[in-house]
């Protein structure tokens, strides 16, 4: 019995909350913030011509050209975006001027699907399309800091000297 005591006492470990505390604590720092909009009822088609027109931009000005966009989906990516900028300053402490939207995309969703009656009693589906619209905003200045640390030295290039080329 002694024997097993003294095991289970050389094998004791940090609790479980001070490991994650430590990983999350030395764990990398966040460069980007995500938001969804799911199941929302327009085409995917429909969007995607105002997610080309901010995708790279950054996101006060995204915001502008969402505001006078005279387009349904344009209001839907304005509160996603709107979103994805607010977890990035509360959930990463991230600076709301330096982000940008890196990436947008519009997928799919389950269909609704309704019948359209037509001629002589027969039934055709109509397919009411919805989307799942993902915004990913990025901060320059982290991303520019993470490039730098993450960069290989360079090693000098010799020049090749002139001599070779006969006047």
């Amino acid at each position: 019995m002694t024997e097993v005591k003294s095991m289970a006492e050389n094998k004791k470990r940090a609790k479980r909350s001070v490991f994650h505390r430590e990983r999350k604590a030395s764990a990398p720092q966040p460069i980007e913030a995500v938001a969804r909009g799911m199941y929302l009822r327009i085409s995917p088609y429909k969007v995607r011509s105002i997610l080309n027109t901010i995708r790279g931009k950054d996101v006060s000005e995204a915001l502008q050209i969402l505001e006078f966009a005279n387009k349904k989906s344009a209001r839907l990516v304005q509160k996603i975006l709107n979103s994805a900028v607010a977890n990035a300053q509360n959930n990463f402490k991230l600076d709301v001027d330096s982000l940008y939207v890196s990436r947008c995309m519009a997928d799919d969703a389950p269909r609704l699907k309704r019948l359209n009656p037509m001629a002589r009693g027969r039934a055709s589906m109509m397919f009411k399309r919805l989307s799942h619209i993902t915004v990913v905003v990025r901060d320059k200045s982290k991303e520019e800091t993470l490039k730098t640390a993450t960069e290989p030295v360079e090693s000098q290039q010799i020049q090749p000297s002139n001599e070779s080329e006969v006047q």
